[in-house]
């Protein structure tokens, strides 16, 4: 055996042994389907552990104890286990879980198995906090009427357009205020405001439309993928749904009878799996075109307060009024922001016209010495 599959092989081995260890101590933290489905997650890997030890063996290498020992790093995840609850690490060891997914992928050693079950971990553990996604339909309907501010916004557009507006409305202010501030006619000033609006405009759209796109066409490809392991391997599917609805907290038995009769519909098991597996909902993945209009229409509408004045005035009187209307668009979009996101409006309001008013301020004070300078 060469030494870089030593090296390989000793490397999994470590990676192996370490996740089960640490899953086995996690395990005495919980209860219930908690428990035993962190317990199996460490038979699982003492089984890869098992077989890079066979093969180290075959090829006459000296297989290294085991220390026994969780790593410093694992320590203080169980550490934060045990002081706060399991919940407060599961998020952590998801995000590992996901990183490390494709260790095998490219390792021609591995058992054909091995990539497809170091991603199910990923799953496993994220199903052992009951996420959105392990609702029913009607019980979200139920809690989003109830609650509006657990609603999301999966298209993106809601979200593109408030920060269309503030990065409209900031950017320019900012510019405006720099072109005022250097003197120039009004005439210019005005044009200088148009160009930005429209340029800042169609430079966010552009930006949002490539984005949302190219995260829809993400999104279809994980369905393609989910669709062709759903037909090509029906049984190892319905174990991961099994296994999700008992890190839920189904008994194993209900688990697996719900497991099959979402198996028994094609198109319903597409849905669930991707749904529970994926995050996904299938009926809303995006849409590039509307994200895209709403951001034009967003950044417009805000750009335009600080030209508008411009329009009907020149001089100071258009830059007062510039100003006002500047200052009082920052206080509602900075009080829309934090309605929505919970920071609180006065807070957020505030923030925002400090944040925007400062840009403003500079451009303006640097417009005001390059002017000074020209002239």
């Amino acid at each position: 055996m060469t030494s870089d599959k030593t090296r390989r092989y000793l490397r999994y081995l470590d990676a192996e042994r370490a996740s089960a260890r640490m899953y086995r101590v996690l395990a005495t933290l919980t209860d219930g389907e908690r428990r035993e489905a962190l317990l199996e997650l460490a038979s699982i890997e003492d089984r890869h552990a098992a077989h890079w030890m066979a093969l180290l063996h075959s090829a006459g290498e000296v297989i290294p104890a085991d220390p026994g020992e969780l790593s410093a790093d694992d320590e203080a995840v169980v550490a934060r286990a045990r002081q706060m609850g399991l919940s407060a690490v599961l998020g952590d060891l998801e995000r590992a879980e996901r990183e490390g997914a494709g260790m095998y992928d490219a390792e021609p050693d591995a058992l054909p198995a091995m990539s497809a079950d170091e991603r199910e971990h990923a799953e496993i553990l994220a199903g052992l906090s009951v996420g959105p996604t392990s609702v029913p339909a009607d019980a979200r309907a139920v809690l989003n009427k109830a609650e509006p501010w657990h609603r999301t916004d999966k298209s993106g557009a809601l979200r593109a357009a408030i920060f269309g507006v503030s990065d409209g409305l900031v950017s320019n202010t900012a510019l405006v205020m720099g072109f005022a501030g250097s003197g120039v006619g009004g005439g210019t000033v005005l044009f200088a405001g148009l160009a930005g609006l429209l340029a800042g405009a169609f430079s966010m759209a552009a930006g949002e439309y490539v984005s949302v796109a190219s995260q829809t066409d993400l999104f279809r490809r994980e369905l393609a993928i989910e669709a062709r392991e759903l037909q090509e391997k029906p049984e190892e599917e319905q174990r991961e749904l099994e296994l999700l609805y008992r890190a839920k907290g189904l008994d194993a038995q209900t688990a697996r009878t719900t497991a099959a009769k979402i198996m028994a519909d094609p198109e319903t098991a597409l849905d669930t799996l991707a749904r529970e597996e994926l995050g996904l909902d299938p009926d809303d993945l995006g849409d590039p075109k509307r994200v895209a209009a709403s951001s034009f229409a967003a950044f417009a509408v805000g750009a335009a307060v600080p030209v508008i004045p411009y329009v009907f005035l020149t001089g100071t009187a258009a830059l007062t009024l510039a100003v006002t209307l500047a200052v009082l668009a920052l206080i509602v979009v900075g009080g829309t922001v934090g309605r929505l996101s919970g920071l609180g409006v006065v807070r957020s309001a505030l923030r925002q016209v400090l944040v925007g008013g400062g840009a403003a301020a500079i451009t303006y004070v640097l417009g005001r010495l390059v002017g000074t300078g020209l002239g």
